[in-house]
């Protein structure tokens, strides 16, 4: 009988305010993270690890990133967090003092291992700059940590996509120094994909040889526009996170990424009758 896959769920760009401000005058994200997390404490199987690719607060404040982990509470899942753009790291180390940060000053990289599965988080962020760069200490580090095993797979995850998109405005300020990171991936055949967040779309690609994903926000999405007809937007459009699903089967195995829906839906309904025939 095949393994049970392991799964890492990936929620991103949750940007939290202070209780009772919405996003951009409009977006109620403490409202949108709520739905969320019962979303994700619903699975069933539940993910054995929830990544937060970046953005957690919106200005950063203090103020908000205690308001965030009042409602991270109510998660009946382990996370792990990685820093965005509208971050701050000295806010994020002091109001998760707990994550195993992979140094005590600087950015905020982290290794967890699940299962047979190495979780290697990225931390990305230029201070007060929206684009992302890995610094020099980090991709040392990231070289260090993949080799220290051959066998072991892993999945990247960082908040600027090392890709563009086609939607202009973001493409801009995403991962400045992504040849930097392409040729670690390339040089440590473990890597099986590389996730991001920063474009509040689910998107897909490869990066270096492997799959490369975007993950969708629980509040607003960056409008799709590919032809540079509007002005920076955003929409309201189904709100989802991802599900990638690592399977051990030959060689590092492979992965299988899912969008979520968040929110309750009629369902599930059977295909089949009590006599087997298809209704």
């Amino acid at each position: 009988m095949p393994s049970k896959p392991i799964l890492i769920a990936q929620i991103s760009d949750l940007h939290i305010k202070a209780p009772g401000e919405l996003a951009y005058g409009k977006v109620d994200t403490a409202l949108a993270l709520q739905r969320c997390v019962e979303t994700l404490n619903a699975l069933q199987p539940r993910p054995d690890l929830v990544v937060i690719s970046g953005d957690l607060a919106d200005t950063p404040t203090p103020e908000e990133y205690d308001h965030l982990k009042r409602l991270l509470a109510p998660l009946a899942i382990p996370f792990i967090a990685i820093p965005g753009n509208h971050d701050s790291r000295d806010m994020m180390r002091a109001a998760f003092p707990d994550q195993a940060y992979a140094e005590p000053s600087g950015a905020l990289n982290q290794v967890r291992s699940v299962g047979g599965l190495d979780v290697i988080l990225l931390d990305s962020s230029v201070a007060s700059q929206p684009h992302g760069e890995l610094e020099a200490a980090t991709l040392g580090w990231l070289d260090a940590t993949l080799a220290s095993s051959s066998r072991r797979p892993a999945l990247l995850f960082l908040h600027h996509p090392p890709f563009r998109t086609g939607i202009e405005h973001m493409d801009v300020q995403n991962l400045f120094n992504a040849a930097d990171l392409a040729a670690l991936v390339r040089s440590h055949p473990r890597v099986q994909g590389v996730a991001a967040g920063h474009v509040h779309r689910a998107t897909l690609t490869q990066f270096a040889g492997v799959p490369a994903t975007i993950c969708p926000v629980p509040n607003h999405a960056v409008a799709l526009d590919l032809g540079e007809l509007l002005a920076p937007s955003f929409a309201i459009e189904p709100p989802a996170f991802h599900l990638h699903a690592w399977f051990a089967d030959e060689a590092f195995g492979h992965v299988v990424t899912h969008q979520v829906p968040i929110g309750q839906f009629d369902g599930p309904h059977p295909f089949f009758g009590a006599d087997g025939k298809l209704l």
